[in-house]
């Protein structure tokens, strides 16, 4: 019997992939692009026999058919087999190396792209699971193999000269019984999995090691491996009790503009085996222990099956383990299954159900993207870069308030050449001669094609800095202008303060108002003096005194004077006015001097007195000599003829 996965399953996996597109945090690409589909990659990996455990006549129940594809007999019906096909098929002779180089080396280098990637070791107990990802000190299993050339991938991606400065820490954990303990810091207790706002996984307050070298990986690794809880069973002395999850965490940092981060997390993750506890003998502690190792696993199918049905709810959060692996099974991580099989017929049932485990899982995609994002330490860097790509007028008009005050203390340098105007570029005196050499001639080879610096700023959230930059040039010309208007007060202030003569008799300089805003001026207002009834009366009493009050009239007010002879009120609805004949007199003996002595400035505080007025006025007096009260009439005449 064929057990192939028929079209209609596949057709079924396709409108799952469809229909748990939801599911995918398709933000974080971008709008409108969607991250690309990865399928699930499922290796199987037979194990040898374990020595005393085969005789004469015990012949293994599985067969390797090529390098991906199986056959295991059919216990319906002895007389015909069931056919599985993988990605990859490693049979009893395959090594440690074989494995990891087949399978697991390729998908390292997304993390330097910035994506998540996850390795499972699946199977039932002492089928070699912790062999495959330990190994031995003989030979190595996925975990020392993965960890040593990743960290030669990061020194040399992040040597001296490269665009990446990387860093690589590690974290390492166990589900126990449903509980989350730190292998790092035992002590810590039961930690939480949360989810942050762009749907990744973590836990906090997990330990980090930062590792530089595989002896710094060695010397956390191995202590906290001893903390990993084991126990004997019928089936194997040290069966792994809980599930272990190793964390590297792979940090990128930008050395140029505009100064992107990246973080790719690799999760190596050893799980328990399922237990059949009439075989096993479980009792006590190791029965409860086993139950919940069967619980989490059976959630972990239930998952691979939602995901394979398109249900609108996929039950992550009904174990700490599928929840942990909410990134890897559906979620957005490069996943790799490697499902361990064994090949004696007492583990047939174990073996059957692991296969079909693995086939589901193989039609499960996700959908990795790129963790990056701008450091926000270093905003300011790439504000100033940009203010010197500006040219001088664009540049001395995006200057704030602080570097207008500071100012330069270095005298003003020759222009600079071409080569010389790529700021981000001129600031990195401490890198190679030769590296600096080569990023100038590149950017002479952009500037000749027209391109002005955009290639080193453009990001993937160009929309976002682009307004970024406007607010900031509207926030530093409004600076501009308020320091402009200050300077212009200040000026006033100063003149003001040294000719108060000119105070007096000129009008005030009025400031001119900031752009695209309307400045109304307002008329000044007119002062009434109000004086106390009896001073007012005493006034009146005296004999020569003719004070002038207001008085309402037909509705308006009217001034009028206090003259008891003065009885009948005037007919027309208008402002009267009565002035004393001393007051005219000494007003035009006032007039006289001024026209007499008085400077051309003096005379231009008459009414109707321009500077051409004032010239003139001047003009006569040096003709015909001081004004009389005769010959103002004449002098009216002539300043008519000549209007200013």
């Amino acid at each position: 019997m064929d057990a192939e996965v028929p079209a209609q399953l596949r057709r079924r996996g396709m409108a799952a992939a469809t229909s748990g597109a939801g599911r995918c945090r398709l933000s974080k690409v971008g709008a409108g692009r969607r991250p690309p589909p990865a399928r699930v990659r499922v290796a199987v990996r037979l194990r040898p026999f374990v020595d005393g455990t085969a005789g004469e006549n015990d012949t293994p129940c599985v067969r390797g058919l090529d390098s991906c594809s199986l056959e295991i007999a059919n216990w319906r019906n002895h007389q015909e087999t069931l056919k599985y096909q993988f990605d990859a098929f490693y049979g009893e002779r395959s090594s440690q190396q074989d494995i990891y180089a087949g399978s697991v080396q390729p998908i390292l280098r997304h993390l330097l792209e910035g994506q998540n990637a996850s390795v499972l070791a699946y199977g039932p107990t002492g089928a070699g699971k912790t062999h495959t990802m330990l190994g031995s000190p003989e030979q190595p299993g996925v975990i020392p193999r993965a960890l040593m050339d990743l960290l030669q991938l990061t020194r040399e991606e992040g040597a001296e000269g490269r665009p990446w400065a990387l860093s690589v820490t590690m974290s390492y954990l166990e589900i126990y019984q449903e509980k989350v303990l730190d292998l790092l810091d035992p002590a810590s207790g039961d930690l939480v999995i949360r989810e942050d706002c762009r749907g990744n996984i973590l836990i906090p307050g997990l330990t980090q090691k930062p590792i530089t070298s595989f002896a710094d990986f060695e010397r956390h690794f191995l202590p906290a491996s001893q903390n990993r809880t084991v126990g004997a069973t019928r089936l194997n002395q040290r069966s792994s009790r809980s599930h272990a999850v190793l964390l590297v965490k792979v940090d990128q940092r930008e050395r140029l503009a505009p100064f992107r981060q990246r973080e790719g997390k690799l999760y190596l993750i050893d799980l328990a085996g399922s237990e059949d506890n009439r075989r096993t003998g479980n009792k006590g502690l190791r029965l409860k222990e086993s139950g919940a190792i069967n619980t989490s696993l059976f959630v972990l199918g239930k998952v691979v099956d939602a995901l394979n049905q398109g249900l609108p709810r996929v039950p992550y959060r009904d174990s700490k383990l599928t929840r942990l692996l909410q990134d890897s099974l559906g979620g957005s991580a490069h996943s790799i299954l490697i499902a361990n099989i064994a090949p004696e017929r007492r583990f047939y049932l174990d073996t059957v159900s692991a296969l079909n485990f693995a086939a589901r899982s193989k039609e499960v995609i996700n959908r990795p993207f790129t963790n990056e994002s701008l450091q926000l330490h270093v905003l300011a860097s790439v504000k100033l870069s940009q203010k010197e790509l500006l040219g001088p007028s664009e540049a001395k008009r995006a200057r704030g308030p602080e570097e207008e005050e500071i100012g330069s203390p270095e005298p003003p340098a020759a222009p600079a050449s071409a080569s010389q105007k790529l700021s981000p570029l001129q600031k990195l005196s401490s890198m190679d001669p030769a590296m600096l050499e080569r990023l100038l001639s590149l950017d002479r080879l952009l500037g000749s094609q027209g391109s002005q610096g955009t290639p080193l700023l453009s990001t993937p959230r160009r929309e976002r800095m682009v307004l970024m930059k406007t607010v900031e040039e509207k926030n530093l010309e409004i600076e501009r202008l308020k320091m402009k208007q200050k300077e212009l007060e200040a000026k006033v202030l100063a003149q003001e303060a040294t000719d108060p003569k000119e105070k007096e008799n000129c009008s005030p300089i009025m400031l001119r108002p900031l752009g695209r805003r309307t400045v109304t001026v307002a008329k000044p207002l007119k002062k009434a003096v109000v004086m106390p009834l009896q001073l007012i009366q005493e006034q009146a009493a005296s004999p020569n005194a003719e004070i002038h009050i207001l008085k309402r009239k037909g509705g308006k007010r009217k001034l009028e004077s206090l003259d008891a002879s003065e009885s009948e009120e005037k007919a027309n609805d208008c402002w009267e006015l009565q002035i004393s004949p001393e007051l005219l007199t000494q007003g035009r003996q006032k007039i006289l001097d001024l026209l007499n002595k008085g400077s051309a400035r003096d005379l231009r505080s008459l009414q109707r007195i321009g500077q051409k007025k004032a010239q003139l006025i001047v003009g006569w007096r040096e003709l015909h000599g001081p004004f009389s009260q005769a010959n103002i009439l004449g002098l009216a005449a002539g300043l008519r003829c000549h209007p200013s």
